[in-house]
């Protein structure tokens, strides 16, 4: 193939990866939207009370602890929501990584090698993912049957989250928050690093599946963090997004992580005193 020719295929075939990427994360974002408003996160009804004088019963659901029995159907559902939500979170972050790793299986195909599918790597980070969803469920339902989390998934306790605004801020400015970072902005180096690009499936999973791992280690704390804006919070769901996209791939990514770490522990302190005067 001239050199013209691969150019052209590889153009096109970035532009197919830029697509079909765009279309995975935005089924993934409608299915988070539409189930923002559908997925029944409301307590169980409780008996009919009698009014009391004085009080205003009012938009009181809102801020009860959500205390519904979790059967499998209930976790099924939250455990797909957590996963559908990784994908449409982290997927835009990795597309770097996956486009790096098509041109270089065409280059390389063109020259008569074979590397496997980028799409093998692709399913290997969102297999690590899926696994972390599994964690993300489990700690819903932990924290649904301990009366801890409101209708909307949100911590109930203000302290609870100010921990968690703290710990994640701190974790910002952590080494190994740098390490992972470093791994994830720098798709070339990371693969030469673990063995290079792979001929076989299997070794292009795994190498997806460890650059998914390296993801989680970099963004785990920013992910429990939805739990203090509310899991179902859409607007908080996309900030966390971004931010974990600027991290990424924007110039002074390390510096945009420490910003934000800050930006946390101020707020974990800010709700932390206001928790203490209420």
């Amino acid at each position: 193939m001239s050199e013209a020719l691969l150019e052209q295929a590889l153009r096109r075939d970035r532009l197919i990866g830029i697509v079909a990427i765009v279309i995975i994360a935005a089924l993934a974002w409608a299915y988070i939207i539409w189930l923002s408003f559908n997925m029944p996160m409301a307590p169980a009804p409780m008996p009919d009370m009698p009014d009391m004088p004085g009080m205003d019963m009012s938009g009181m659901e809102m801020t009860m602890p959500a205390v519904a029995t979790w059967d499998p159907p209930r976790f099924a559902l939250t455990f797909v929501m957590w996963a559908v939500m990784m994908v449409a979170m982290m997927l835009p972050s990795a597309a770097p990584m996956i486009l790096l790793y098509a041109r270089v299986g065409r280059s390389a195909a063109a020259q008569g090698r074979v590397f496997a599918s980028a799409s093998f790597f692709a399913l290997g980070y969102v297999l690590a993912w899926t696994v972390f969803s599994l964690a993300a469920a489990l700690g819903q339902f932990a924290l649904t049957q301990a009366a801890l989390l409101s209708p909307m998934a949100a911590l109930s306790t203000p302290w609870l989250g100010a921990a968690a605004l703290i710990a994640a801020g701190l974790y910002q400015w952590s080494p190994l928050k740098d390490i992972c970072l470093q791994k994830c902005r720098a798709p070339l180096a990371f693969i030469q690093a673990h063995g290079g690009f792979k001929s076989n499936a299997g070794g292009a999973v795994r190498i997806g599946l460890r650059h998914g791992l390296y993801c989680i280690g970099c963004c785990w704390l920013l992910m429990a963090l939805l739990f203090v804006g509310g899991v179902m919070n859409l607007l908080w769901v996309a900030a966390l997004a971004i931010l974990v996209l600027a991290e990424k791939v924007l110039p002074g990514g390390r510096w945009i992580a420490r910003i934000a770490g800050a930006a946390f522990v101020a707020g974990g302190l800010g709700l932390l005193f206001l928790g203490g005067a209420a």
